[in-house]
């Protein structure tokens, strides 16, 4: 039986990883953060799954992730956990650093002081090619234009230098946008889908949004998290991009989620200046044939179709509270 650890297990990629690798009969751990109250409802279904065990610990304690390596012995490590949102970064950018950064090189030099044979999959993220204009791929050059951005370009290039420097199976996953049901409520896919929700169900009338000109490759969740299982079952460590090769804009996703429920999004979209970045990122189109010829791995739900399955749910969800 394998054993893996999860770091970000309660967040949208972690919860679906959790499940793909319980199903295939790993023991999973997962660490959570300590707060005053729970967030785990993304995991709420497994917790009595008996091969499911989380830990207290956090990426930016580096004695708290030596001891639970250590304690753990994992055969498979994967670093989803993160200070994830690009806008919330410009407020935060110590934190950010310190956590998506800083966090990413504790956890490899855990590894490595503790010398397990051990695989490790990198979060990176489509954000560390920023100005560079699409398609971008694995020999893209990187432009970050955030400090979420360039704190993930340290963590990507970081692993790449322990998989040099001390022969670590290290991979990093560049994952363009990726969406589910489960993506976090300040994130712009998960923001209309809601929104939609709510003005369908007459709890408010209008949604307001940044630049809904930029341009994004939106893939499901669940297939791109099989695609970070595939990276590190491959006989030799390299680094993937993952992608629909397919750019939609902001303005587009809400003409179909508002479509999907009936509704014209330009009779409820209104722009606020407060949600757009210091800095915008334009384009992120990305180009996952690496991935396809030698992982096997393609996106197969497009940007249209993960709308309406994210309209649906949240739709049914807003009613049962409606309706309590």
């Amino acid at each position: 039986m394998k054993r893996a650890l999860i770091t970000g297990i309660t967040g949208q990629d972690g919860s679906y990883l959790a499940e793909l690798l319980l199903e295939k009969e790993y023991e999973v751990h997962g660490l959570v953060r300590r707060a005053s109250t729970l967030n785990r409802n993304r995991i709420d279904h497994l917790h009595r799954h008996p091969q499911l065990h989380l830990h207290y610990g956090d990426l930016t304690d580096g004695v708290s992730l030596v001891n639970l390596i250590r304690a753990i012995e994992p055969d498979e490590v994967y670093n989803l956990g993160a200070q994830s949102h690009v806008k919330v970064s410009f407020e935060m950018p110590e934190y950010t650093a310190s956590a998506d950064a800083v966090g990413t090189l504790r956890l490899l030099e855990a590894i490595r002081a503790a010398g397990l044979d051990c695989r490790f999959y990198q979060a990176s993220t489509s954000e560390m090619f920023g100005a560079t204009p699409p398609p971008q791929d694995e020999r893209t050059a990187f432009y970050p234009r955030s400090p979420y951005g360039a704190a993930k370009l340290y963590s990507h290039w970081v692993t790449v230098n322990y998989r040099e420097a001390y022969d670590l199976f290290a991979v990093s996953g560049i994952l363009f946008n990726h969406e589910s049901p489960r993506r976090g409520e300040s994130f712009v896919t998960r923001k209309i889908t809601l929104g939609v929700a709510a003005i369908k169900l007459g709890v408010t009338e209008q949604l307001e949004l940044g630049n809904i000109d930029a341009v994004r490759d939106w893939g499901y969740a669940p297939e791109y998290v099989d695609g970070m299982w595939r990276m590190l079952q491959h006989d030799e460590p390299q680094d993937y991009v993952l992608a629909t090769g397919v750019g939609t804009t902001v303005r587009e996703f809400c003409r179909t989620a508002f479509a999907h429920a009936g509704l014209d999004w330009a009779d409820h979209v209104v722009h606020d200046k407060q949600y757009e970045r210091p800095t915008e990122v334009d384009a992120l189109v990305g180009d996952a044939t690496k991935a396809a010829e030698v992982l096997g791995w393609t996106a197969t739900t497009p940007a249209d179709e993960l709308a309406r399955i994210m309209v649906d749910a949240d739709l049914e969800q807003m009613s049962r509270l409606l309706a309590r």
